[in-house]
């Protein structure tokens, strides 16, 4: 690979990882040489005995698998597959917040109610009586969000109903695709994959979609509601990224993967001075807790950089290099997104791994935490005490933190947005008809080698789209990727087309606004409705659009489903594994968007990808300001 990174950091470290010979993700992709035509092409299955089966279309007797199954039917299951797991990462993960809201309630978990105001207007929003405790309201709405992961699919969801655009609703009820909870969604897609049950490619794609809504509202959305409750609502400031917050003479513990649960708690005990004490006596400066991945952009939204909580080191494929600086002392990985390889780089570069969920297994890891509400404070201090430990052993030996850290602007919330804007969404709305903002686009990305190397198709596309005067709300791992790369500084105005960069100056915001992590997917479908209700008309009809320029795995699969059936024009890259189905593509890029108004478009090439999104968002323009 010519250049494994847009990140100058990472270059540096994956010198000395293949120096050292370690295994690393950069040689390990290019490694695998070229890949299956057949499994690129969505039409290899190997689900029963008579496979692995592979579709040669136009050859007799092999344009169908053993069974029967077509190409789009295979093409699609394969993919509805994808999304099921998915949507199953996010019910988890949601279920684990219900479970934690209750116990603190119930004052059984060492958390504490951070938002009141959003628990209460939460509360009334549900039906429910605002005018109770705060207790018992955590209660109540713990309660009432694990009963809708529950409901069955033949039971329409009440957070379906409450949260969802009106004219969405209807059109989802035509199409048969209003769920149910999310659980028995994925337990109804799940059995339509099943060998000679479901192999029509219309019906499976409508299914996924089902199940995409359903992911939305009962876990993405609540999900992030809750956390805010539990954890504070996320207000922009100023923090650093990259590998140079590492700081070798100090205890570091990275809290990795998307559940900010002990997270939290790290970063309040961190403060205490026992806990700091603690650190001295095994012969550090102090404790520092630094992000990881969507972990660590959790906290990044919502706490303030200080001595003690002091940034993030950026997205999933960093994972590896940040451990061989030899400074880290507990890497705690919860329910997602932990490369099988950290035991070996915890073994060679003196650090120690802790699972801290009953997911997560890594072969080579001596000890483990599974999380628990009620033992979180108990947990996050055996976390300490390890890192105490980790630091004694590492002491002294060699490590290399590159010097690379770069400011950013984050925690633009959309409760933080209207803030900005002065208390409502009229001076958006302005500067969007007036043409200052052609549009917005929701970048919700991972960080994939597919194309290039790591983020930099994400940083290129992100580059071009505000260059024309496109706002862009950033989430995932791309959002990690564009932090590292600086846009989403107020430094990156100068990048910004004139227009933009004026709102942006006026504003005091940068033109790629740090909207989150991947679960945030639902924290903006909700700000799009309210920009839609304000404009009186349907999602279809707006100019904003979606992109994931580096998906990588299941969960970003389930997020572009839930796009587009929220009516939004969706592009995504590399080149999805559907295309051996012929007339599946024509379903998901051509009939699909006369069913829901969105449509899914695949395109590699940066500016190409921009010229398509803005030729969109120009029409959506024309259509509903009258331009030219």
């Amino acid at each position: 690979m010519e250049k494994v990174s847009y990140h100058k950091s990472i270059e540096e470290m994956y010198k000395r990882v293949h120096k050292d010979g370690m295994t690393n993700v950069f040689d390990r992709f290019d490694a695998q040489g070229a890949r299956c035509p057949f499994c690129s092409k969505g039409i290899r299955c190997a689900l029963c005995s008579n496979g692995p089966c592979r579709i040669k279309p136009k050859t007799p007797f092999a344009d169908r698998g053993v069974c029967g199954i077509d190409a789009d039917g295979m093409a699609m299951r394969n993919m509805l597959i994808r999304n099921i797991l998915g949507a199953s990462t996010y019910a988890y993960h949601a279920n684990e917040v219900f479970k934690t809201l209750k116990a603190t309630g119930e004052k059984k978990a060492p958390f504490k109610i951070k938002d009141e105001p959003k628990l209460r207007n939460l509360a009334e929003k549900l039906g429910l009586d605002p005018s109770k405790s705060i207790e018992e309201l955590a209660i109540e709405v713990g309660d009432m969000f694990i009963d809708e992961l529950h409901r069955d699919q033949t039971s329409p969801s009440r957070l379906v109903e409450i949260f969802a655009p009106e004219k969405r609703k209807e059109v989802w009820r035509k199409l048969g695709i209003f769920p149910g909870g999310l659980l028995h969604e994925i337990m109804r897609a799940t059995s339509s994959c099943l060998t000679n049950v479901d192999s029509d490619f219309v019906s499976l794609a409508l299914k996924s979609m089902r199940m995409g809504i359903s992911t939305n509202y009962c876990a993405l959305i609540a999900l992030e509601l809750a956390q805010d409750i539990l954890f504070g609502t996320a207000t922009p400031h100023e923090t650093e990224v990259d590998l140079g917050v590492l700081d070798k003479d100090y205890v570091n513990i990275l809290p990795n993967g998307h559940e900010p649960f002990l997270g939290a708690l790290l970063i309040e005990l961190a403060h205490k001075p026992e806990v700091q004490e603690l650190a001295k006596e095994a012969g550090a400066k102090g404790l520092r807790v630094i992000g990881s991945i969507e972990t660590g952009q959790e906290l990044l939204q919502r706490y303030p950089q200080d001595e003690i909580f002091v940034g993030m080191t950026g997205n999933w494929i960093n994972e590896e290099m940040v451990m061989a600086t030899g400074a880290v002392d507990v890497f705690a990985t919860d329910m997602n997104c932990s490369v099988p390889t950290l035991c070996l780089y915890a073994e060679k570069y003196n650090s120690t791994v802790i699972p801290v969920s009953e997911l997560v297994y890594l072969k080579g890891c001596e000890k483990r935490i599974d999380y628990l509400p009620e033992k979180a404070e108990e947990q996050t201090m055996e976390l300490i005490k390890l890192a105490c430990e980790n630091f004694k052993r590492r002491k002294g030996k060699e490590s290399y933190v590159p010097d690379q850290k770069q400011k950013v602007m984050v925690g633009f919330s959309s409760e933080a947005i209207l803030e900005a804007l002065g208390g409502s969404l009229t001076p958006l709305l302005e500067v969007i008809k007036e043409g200052k903002i052609k549009g917005v686009v929701g970048l919700v990305s991972c960080a994939t080698l597919k194309n290039s190397g790591q983020d930099i198709t994400t940083v290129e596309v992100a580059k071009e789209l505000i260059k024309r005067d496109i706002l862009v709300l950033s989430m995932g791992c791309g959002n990690g990727g564009l932090q590292v790369a600086g846009l989403t500084s107020l430094d990156a105005q100068k990048l910004a087309g004139e227009n933009l960069r004026e709102v942006c100056e006026k504003l005091n915001i940068p033109p790629i606004l740090s909207f989150g992590t991947c679960t945030d997917v639902g924290r903006a479908t909700l700000l799009i409705t309210a920009i839609a209700d304000a404009l009186d008309v349907d999602i279809p009809d707006l100019p904003i659009a979606a992109t994931a320029p580096e998906w990588m795995e299941q969960k970003a699969t389930i997020d572009a489903i839930i796009a587009v059936a929220f009516g939004l024009y969706t592009h995504i890259s590399p080149t999805p594994p559907i295309t051996g189905g012929e007339n599946l593509v024509t379903l998901v890029t051509e009939d699909v968007e006369k069913l829901t108004g969105g449509k899914l478009v695949w395109e590699d090439d940066p500016i190409k990808t921009v010229d398509g999104i803005e030729a969109h968002i120009l029409s959506k323009r024309k259509k509903l300001f009258g331009e030219d």
